[in-house]
């Protein structure tokens, strides 16, 4: 292969390739080429770590209290998102009859998204008193979160046979159009059942697209849980494995606290948490997995 070819399947250093023809200077060359290297050094860092992610909320054990406690994440890392600056959309969202969420789909965008984001994926319970409840008894609810980082390169490649399409109207707010034509597109990937829906876009076209880029995340991690449990015996920690079946925290209403059972970490204050105040927990993780 030339071995150039790597500058110039890059948009951003293929003209450089072409000013590269043009100097005599080895010096220069050298400066020009290692330029190119820190160009494409730093795409690479940020599909490793996307400036863009999905965020799934899912009610788990408990019936309508899992439900209430899965809009209640889904509004604390909301309220977090737009602490941070950061852009957040609802993909799709399907509630029970009584409230709360069985599934919420977000898409996130800002500088450090799913580099502050990746270890919330996992199994979040709730301890508390539910306003139906008469005799004063603690209930556990679970819901299971899941972020899912966009890259622009992807490490799968779907078969066109594998995949069937379903388009529905949107529903909800976004205008008489959105509601009387089928602009909503869920996307099944028959092979895994796995399947992905946007109704955020007026377009059928532009449903598909962020449909098809939700089921792209959501396949490439089912690869990534795969090769995690293959290594599972070795791992010294639990952080940072993508694993969505793995308890990681619990919110105990009465003793107003959250804890981390990864780093074994206790923060007060639920109100304040629920609201959105999640800076403290998240960079403990990371300062714990900085240290590993």
């Amino acid at each position: 292969m030339d071995d150039l070819q790597k500058y110039k399947e890059n948009p951003k250093t293929a003209y450089m390739v072409e000013t590269l023809q043009y100097l005599t200077n080895e010096s220069d060359r050298a400066a020009l080429i290692t330029q190119m290297d820190e160009i494409l050094k730093a795409e690479e860092g940020s599909d490793e770590l996307p400036n863009e992610a999905i965020l799934e909320v899912r009610a788990g054990v408990g019936g309508q209290e899992a439900a209430l406690f899965a809009e209640e994440l889904a509004n604390m890392y909301q309220a977090y998102v737009v602490a941070q600056g950061w852009s957040v959309r609802t993909l799709s969202e399907a509630k029970t009859d009584l409230g709360g969420y069985k599934e919420a789909v977000f898409e996130i965008r800002g500088k450090g998204v799913y580099e502050k984001l990746r270890y919330e994926t996992g199994v979040h319970r709730i301890q508390r008193v539910p306003a139906t409840e008469k005799s004063g008894r603690v209930h556990t609810s679970t819901a299971s979160v899941a972020i899912l980082p966009i890259r622009k390169k992807h490490t799968i490649v779907i078969n066109p046979a594998d995949i069937e399409w379903e388009f529905s109207r949107a529903g909800g707010a976004g205008g008489q159009n959105v509601n009387k034509v089928e602009t909503a597109a869920r996307v099944i990937h028959k092979p895994t059942g796995l399947d992905a829906r946007s109704q955020a876009e007026r377009s059928q076209n532009a449903n598909r697209e962020r449909a098809m880029a939700v089921l792209m995340a959501r396949l490439e991690q089912l690869e990534e849980e795969k090769e995690a449990q293959k290594y599972a015996a070795h791992r010294a920690s639990q952080i940072g494995t993508a694993d969505r079946s793995e308890k990681i925290r619990t919110y105990n209403i009465l003793q107003d606290r959250v804890t981390d059972h990864r780093i074994k970490q206790d923060w007060h204050n639920l109100p304040k948490i629920f609201a959105g105040s999640l800076d403290p927990i998240i960079d403990a993780l990371l300062s714990y997995t900085a240290t590993e």
